[in-house]
């Protein structure tokens, strides 16, 4: 009998990998997604539209991390093996503008979960995945960071995360809940929302190539960040849910670059001089910000066999191809425009 799994914040970047992963694994899989005046399921569409894939065995459902009864209504009638928290407000630029919204989704959400969860466990053995973040250990106590490293957050999105993840262990001891965190470092792909460093760089680097757009506008470009590839992320994810007894576990890399590292290679690759349409622009300073992120992947490695198979200058070559598809469509669209 097929394993079922469920997913909050299943439309975004990980989400969509994740299901992708767990679909292919046999597992029947449900997404919990909010209720819009417009569709928001573009990352995960084309699990539906692609010939490839036999048994699409997604169910997708409307729900909210605000709304604690429907979650555990959600959970009792689905009956999940495991369960993926992945739902969030996840920019912490933007949790400096609504901190009391970030506050509720990040962390009152998760307890609103985690209580699903305990309902749940009442019924049938059931697995938790928090998704906590390294925005948790913020101005760091040591380098790299580990599973035992003080967290320290610099935004009201890491405060919440670290509340979110101390309850995850706090319901884990308390009642005996297979509840794990993973401490994610910053993970990235074309999948990555646009307004992210990341994608914001490769998206506009491209559109610049395809002379659709002139500058780029960032802000610190020294802040040290330990850049992956989600894809290979997720799969750490269902790893700790498989392990005989529930654990928190760091997942990085183990190298640490600059944002300027990242707009450098994203230029090189497109055979640009990156200097000439870069420029500082002080509103995307964070108001407190975290110079250094560098994860130990130590424990990962020895418990799960787990590591990145994806390197830097990889992450950075795929997320370019993918945008510059994307540019090069836009501006075929553009030119169809000019001419009617």
């Amino acid at each position: 009998m097929a394993r079922t799994a469920f997913i909050t914040g299943i439309t975004g970047q990980d989400g969509s990998y994740l299901a992708e992963l767990l679909l292919a694994k046999g597992y029947e899989v449900h997404g919990m997604i909010r209720r819009a005046s417009s569709f928001n399921t573009g990352r995960i569409n084309h699990i539906y539209e692609d010939p490839h894939v036999a048994d699409k065995n997604l169910s997708l459902h409307y729900g909210d991390l605000a709304d604690g009864n429907g979650l555990t209504n959600l959970l009792l009638d689905i009956e999940p093996d495991e369960v993926y928290n992945l739902g969030a407000q996840s920019h912490v630029r933007v949790s400096f503008d609504q901190p009391i919204y970030t506050v509720d989704v990040v962390a009152n959400g998760v307890m609103r979960m985690l209580e699903a969860v305990r309902t749940l466990s009442k019924k049938k053995d059931v697995r938790f995945y928090q998704a906590s973040s390294s925005e948790m250990y913020g101005k760091v106590h040591e380098v790299p960071q580990k599973e035992s490293t003080p967290f320290y957050p610099r935004s009201p999105y890491g405060c919440a995360k670290v509340f979110a993840h101390h309850q995850t262990v706090n319901y884990r001891d308390s009642y005996d809940l297979f509840a794990c965190c993973g401490i994610l470092f910053n993970h990235e792909s074309p999948r990555r929302g646009e307004t992210f460093v990341t994608r914001k760089i490769t998206r506009a680097a491209t559109r610049i190539k395809e002379g659709l757009q002139h500058e780029l506008h960032l802000g610190n470009l020294e802040a040290k960040r330990d850049w992956g590839f989600a894809k290979d992320y997720v799969e750490a994810m269902w790893l700790m849910l498989q392990q005989d007894e529930p654990d928190d576990f760091v997942i990085a890399t183990g190298e640490t670059r600059t944002v300027k590292e990242f707009v450098e290679a994203t230029f090189k690759h497109l055979d640009l001089d990156w200097e000439k349409y870069v420029k500082i622009d002080p509103r995307y300073f964070r108001p407190a910000e975290v110079d250094i992120l560098l994860g130990d992947m130590t424990k990962a490695k020895e418990k799960l066999g787990w590591e990145p198979a994806t390197t830097f200058e990889g992450l950075a070559e795929l997320m370019v191809e993918a945008d510059w598809k994307l540019a090069k469509d836009e501006k075929v669209m553009a030119q169809h425009r000019a001419t009617i």
